[in-house]
């Protein structure tokens, strides 16, 4: 029968059965189904392999012959082209609750072993709070301009702060869209979508960080300093020159007598490191309780609550400014980062061998990279325990006012 308009309103089903279709002899697969309830409804069937598929159309109360019929033919040609439109559809409507909010949660889960302890909550900052406007979009429409609208708005409200506390609006920018390239490269690996749609967004230049804190400054800031593990944190830091994860993340285990002994997993280069201590970093340790865990059993792991490391970096940063400003007026904006930096710079100055300093910040650069890293494994203990001996002494002395006999070379202008 060739289907039209009016015959398809005066369908009845055959007598004796309850669901019936009738197909069109023009347009194979179209066809309507009229049910006993009284219900007539378009639709287009097709097989895939063995299997036989089906769509609805709409009621032929809800949609035009003509239109349900030129649905058909489009449909019936996607088919010879070897297309499964019902299993488009079906992907289509799944993929409707993959939004990025649904699958934030996931990736973070995913990721919350593998970060360092200090990179985790920006990488959550960054894809919960920065990229909330994100959240309820399908994970596969989300197109570059979205994107670009998302780290626009981070650059620019970091470059609103600069005048308060010095964020930097370009390095801001950067980090929140490296957080959203790793999650859609997440996406595309567990098959939700086939691109990233943060390639091709714009990077920030970044100006290179070269802050390096005066004896003053060092002074300033280990005078504010709570007695807290926060302050005892940033005081191992300006003592060691060590990376703040590996200070926040140190166990009990790891102390030696008077050394840190760092297996290569907690390193960033993946190589073990001794790192010597001073009695006055030495004391600091020691002056710290034995914290339990959530389970309420003793934890080896020195800093922080529960069962994690010390993770409340912004809050206690945010906390020491407020105490130097009330102490010693407004100072330049700096970072913890900054106390490695200044380490390396004033050991310099007091004339300590460049290759002694690398190995004392376990840095593999300069005569430690390359072919003469492979073959020179020397750990210089002897030395390294000097240089950081006499750093402490040396800033001890500028934070208690003192003179020493230390020599201070002149920096280059």
């Amino acid at each position: 029968m060739r289907l039209t308009a009016k015959l398809t309103v005066g369908l009845k089903l055959p007598a004796g059965k309850t669901d019936h279709i009738e197909f069109d002899d023009d347009i194979p697969g179209f066809g309507v189904r009229v049910r006993e309830g009284g219900s007539r409804t378009y639709v287009f069937q097709y097989k895939v392999g063995a299997k036989q598929r089906r769509l609805a159309l709409g009621s032929l109360g809800a949609i035009d012959f003509g239109k349900a019929r030129d649905t058909a033919k489009d449909l019936y040609a996607k088919v010879r082209l070897g297309q499964d439109p019902a299993g488009e559809k079906a992907d289509t409507k799944a993929k409707a609750h993959k939004t990025f909010g649904a699958l934030v949660g996931d990736f973070l889960d995913h990721k919350r072993e593998t970060l360092r302890p200090r990179s985790y909550p920006n990488v959550e900052r960054h894809l919960l709070v920065q990229a909330k406007t994100l959240h309820g979009l399908q994970i596969d429409k989300i197109k570059l301009a979205d994107i670009a609208a998302v780290i626009g708005a981070v650059e620019k409200n970091a470059g609103a702060r600069k005048r308060q506390d010095n964020a930097d609006g370009a390095v801001s920018r950067n980090r929140a869209r490296a957080s959203l390239s790793t999650f859609f490269a997440w996406a595309i690996s567990e098959g939700y979508v086939e691109g990233n749609p943060v390639i091709g967004t714009r990077r920030a230049d970044e100006k290179s960080r070269e802050r390096v804190l005066s004896p003053v400054e060092l002074r300033t800031i280990w005078k504010a300093l709570p007695d807290g593990q926060y302050g005892a944190i940033l005081k191992l830091l300006a003592l060691t020159g060590q990376r703040a994860g590996e200070i926040a993340g140190l166990r009990w285990s790891e102390i030696q007598g008077d050394r840190i002994e760092l297996p290569g997993e907690r390193t960033k280069n993946g190589r073990p490191h001794v790192v010597p201590l001073s009695p006055i970093a030495k004391s600091i340790i020691e002056a710290q309780p034995h914290r339990t865990a959530a389970n309420g059993e003793l934890r080896d792991l020195i800093f922080g609550v529960g069962d994690g490391p010390f993770s409340g970096w912004s809050k206690a940063k945010s906390e020491l400014d407020t105490a130097i400003k009330e102490a010693a007026g407004k100072m330049p904006y700096w970072t913890p980062h900054d106390l490695r930096r200044s380490f390396a710079t004033h050991c310099a100055e007091m004339g300590i061998a460049p290759h002694i300093i690398e190995v004392a910040l376990n840095h593999v650069s300069g005569h430690r990279a390359g072919v003469a890293g492979i073959y020179n494994r020397s750990t210089n203990e002897p030395e390294k325990r000097a240089a950081i001996l006499r750093w402490s002494d040396q800033l001890m002395a500028w934070i208690e006012g003192k003179k020493t006999n230390v020599t201070q070379l002149r920096r280059p202008a």
